[in-house]
């Protein structure tokens, strides 16, 4: 029986953080309009975790069962791929992980679309089942997106778009234009952890089946792509702060651009595949303080 240690690997306690910058940034977000609810918050952050450690379980179930994690691979060990827990351990652990972000996600839903038409609830469960449909086929079946280098383009939807505009509307009931410029922003970011991630692993995935976007432009053109993504996410953000501009606490968020520059500066120069390796969690780190600071700011809006 596999260990409780083994569980925990398995989870990437190291890639939470990320998946709670989307919620954490919605939600500061509806305290901005005064319309913040401490359950929707608390809901919203469990749902999000559970969908993490799934899409993590499934992630090392799919590449092992593909041979993609194999002893070439770049980065921290598979439980799968080192034996720790047997495959049929990790199926049952998708389903305990898929259920509990089943249950959790429709708590979160009946409680944060109370009095509005019937539609847009049924639309929000739609929507909480296809990212739990989307966490799992990233890797796991014949057709798993991540190997067809779509990977990024759900990450983008769900990791930003989702995250923060689902989260603004359970708590407010409404929509608005500048949640999804800062959904974009979190969202291309966290596409550029993605992308260091494939980039690092570029010659293991090329060997393996897996056409990821690195593999299919390069590596080079990868780390313009990655400064896209970087730069893409700081327009999405000035934009809001242009738009919605109300004192100097929102210029804030703007004191991380130090961190990406400087580790954007380092991936440029990087020859090295396998050198990127420290620079997601890196990434993942200046994501979580970019929202926490435009957090900050909009607390303070709110205080004055």
């Amino acid at each position: 029986m596999a260990s409780i240690n083994s569980w925990i690997k398995a989870a990437r306690l190291r890639t939470l953080p990320l998946a709670l910058s989307s919620i954490i940034l919605g939600s500061t977000l509806a305290a901005f309009e005064y319309r913040m609810h401490w359950t929707v918050l608390l809901l919203s952050v469990v749902t999000a975790l559970f969908l993490q450690v799934l899409s993590n379980f499934a992630n090392d179930y799919g590449d092992s069962e593909k041979g993609t994690d194999n002893q070439h691979r770049v980065g921290p060990t598979r439980t799968v791929q080192s034996g720790e827990i047997t495959p049929v351990q990790m199926r049952k652990g998708m389903v305990v992980a898929a259920s509990l972000a089943l249950v959790v996600g429709l708590a979160l839903v009946f409680v944060g679309t109370i009095g509005i038409p019937i539609w847009k609830t049924l639309l929000f469960i739609i929507l909480g089942l296809a990212c739990i449909v989307a966490a799992v086929k990233y890797t796991v079946g014949e057709k798993a997106y991540g190997y067809r280098g779509l990977g990024d383009l759900f990450v983008f939807l769900f990791f930003g778009l989702t995250g923060v505009v689902g989260t603004f509307f359970l708590h407010t009931q409404h929509l608005f234009w500048g949640a999804w410029l800062l959904g974009a922003a979190v969202g291309l970011f966290s596409t550029g952890v993605l992308n260091l991630n494939n980039m690092r692993d570029i010659v293991n995935d090329f060997n393996s089946g897996k056409y990821t976007i690195p593999v299919r432009l390069g590596f080079n053109k990868s780390k313009l792509y990655h400064l896209g993504l970087i730069g893409g996410g700081f327009l999405c953000s000035m934009l809001f702060t242009a738009f919605y501009f109300q004192n100097i606490w929102m210029l804030l968020p703007y004191l991380s651009l130090y961190l990406f520059a400087k580790d954007l500066k380092a991936i440029l120069l990087t020859k090295d595949p396998k050198l990127l390796d420290p620079y997601l969690k890196k990434l993942s780190i200046s994501t979580l303080i970019f929202v926490v600071l435009h957090s900050v700011a909009f607390i303070a809006c709110v205080a004055i």
